[in-house]
């Protein structure tokens, strides 16, 4: 079982015991989402890697991400708060950001590896950009990227 997966529990214990329902409630909406996307793999005994649990994490942050832009819009900004604060507890459960130079150093190794001359490439080098990036770079930015060298 992954470091995460082992983690969730005893974060979801910790917040009961402080009674933090903000972390509980997204703790909870992780563990569900892991379960179904065990489920969806195979069964509910299936365990699921760390690029799995990492994409499940990341999948719960843009639904909250798309939440709070909602709540925005609807004059609601009290729920858009208790968003963020769901999107930073399952921040902590994905590797750190990388930095511009780690970022640049990616899509040059990406683009040589590619071949890489112009807009025509860019699926190539955004599939292997994200396999060197392991998760670590939100895709936008990291589309943005590759199109600004490409173009």
């Amino acid at each position: 079982m992954s470091d995460i997966a082992t983690r969730i529990p005893e974060d979801i214990k910790n917040a009961m015991k402080a009674k933090d329902s903000a972390a509980l409630n997204a703790l909870r909406a992780l563990k569900s989402a892991l379960t179904n996307a065990a489920i969806e793999k195979g069964n509910l005994s299936t365990v699921l890697d760390e690029a799995e649990i990492m994409a499940v994490v990341r999948k719960q942050i843009k639904q909250r991400l798309d939440s709070i832009e909602q709540f925005e819009k609807a004059s609601r900004p009290e729920l858009a708060a208790t968003e963020k604060i769901e999107i930073e507890i399952l921040s902590r459960y994905l590797p750190a950001a990388l930095t511009e130079e780690q970022l640049t150093v990616i899509l040059d190794q990406a683009m040589a590896d590619t071949g890489a001359t112009g807009k025509a490439d860019m699926g190539k080098v955004m599939k292997r950009a994200q396999e060197l990036a392991e998760g670590r770079a939100d895709g936008k930015l990291l589309s943005a990227a590759v199109m600004k060298r490409l173009s």
